[in-house]
């Protein structure tokens, strides 16, 4: 998973990496508001989702501590991050200023 990570975040697209856990209620709400972004964004925006029990060293790697986790990555930089849900406007607002 790593190696194709590490390709996947050098495009130049940018690319939202919701690190998450089945067992978190909060990502169960995060969940439909990032498919909301992705029909309102189309192909400006790839997103991505990673299951933090099944792939522990990749947040390790990040520092995940909580989840939800949103980074968004860009041309194989990091160029944003939080923690905890965010209303879909905000998370659009943010994905366009790094567009």
């Amino acid at each position: 998973m790593s190696q194709k990570f590490s390709e996947l975040i050098k495009s130049e697209t940018p690319i939202l990496v919701d690190f998450f856990a089945d067992w978190c209620g909060p990502c169960k709400v995060l969940a439909p508001i990032l498919k909301e972004v992705k029909s309102e964004l189309g192909d400006s925006i790839k997103i991505i989702t990673i299951d933090v029990d099944k792939n522990e060293k990749l947040a390790a790697k990040y520092q995940v501590r909580g989840v939800p986790t949103m980074l968004i990555f860009k041309g194989g930089e990091q160029k944003w991050r939080q923690s905890g849900v965010l209303q879909k406007q905000d998370i659009v607002d943010i994905i366009k200023s790094h567009s």
